[in-house]
């Protein structure tokens, strides 16, 4: 008698652990403590309660420490972007800035081209003046050598203005030599009127550059 109802003792302090077990279990899946909802939800269902939704506390620091690893993250992504837009406006900035040497280099090589121009010009023409110089020398010297008709004669087949060019290139012999100039002779020996357009030409016009 006395083992039976050790036994029935026994048996039943075992479901009162069960039950309070299961009471224990459903109390704090119905407080949010641990998650079991699908296995007491046929209860829940039962006894018309709504089980309990909010986030635990331990539930609600992981939640803040993912946030806070979230806005780190967001930090960071959004000063790479703020990086990643200085290093573009940079790269900008410089092909701007190369751009605008290139534009300033060719510039000055074009500027380059043209001054080598003019200067090509400007040594072109004082060499055909050089050139014209030294022909109205040569005619004068040979002027010189002639006999006074004879250089006469050839003056009168010139142009006014070639004639008056090789007449100031004999004066300038003559001023270098230290001797008389035969301008005046030679046009006492042309026509009155061929001596006197020479003569008043040489005296309103400069020296030609041609």
């Amino acid at each position: 008698m006395s083992a039976k109802g050790t036994i029935g003792k026994t048996i039943v302090l075992l479901l009162l652990i069960i039950i309070l077990v299961f009471l224990g279990l459903f109390w704090f899946d119905y407080i949010g403590v641990i998650q079991a909802k699908h296995f007491f939800e046929p209860v829940y269902r039962l006894i018309g309660l709504s089980p309990q939704t909010t986030i635990s506390v331990t539930a609600k620091n992981d939640m803040l420490e993912g946030d806070l690893d979230a806005d780190r993250l967001a930090k960071r992504l959004e000063a790479l972007d703020m990086r990643a837009q200085e290093l573009d406006k940079r790269e900008s900035d410089i092909s701007i800035k190369e751009a605008e040497y290139l534009q300033i280099a060719q510039e000055l090589d074009e500027r380059k081209i043209s001054q080598e121009e003019r200067e090509q010009t400007f040594e072109k023409i004082q060499k055909e003046h050089e050139d014209k110089e030294q022909n109205y020398r040569t005619v004068a010297n040979q002027l010189n050598g002639m006999r006074p008709e004879a250089a006469v004669n050839i003056l009168l087949s010139m142009e006014d203005q070639l004639a008056i060019d090789v007449l100031r290139k004999v004066d300038e012999i003559a001023a270098e030599s230290n001797s008389s100039s035969m301008v005046s002779y030679w046009l006492s020996l042309m026509p009155a009127d061929r001596a006197a357009a020479i003569q008043r030409k040489m005296t309103s016009k400069p020296v030609t550059l041609e």
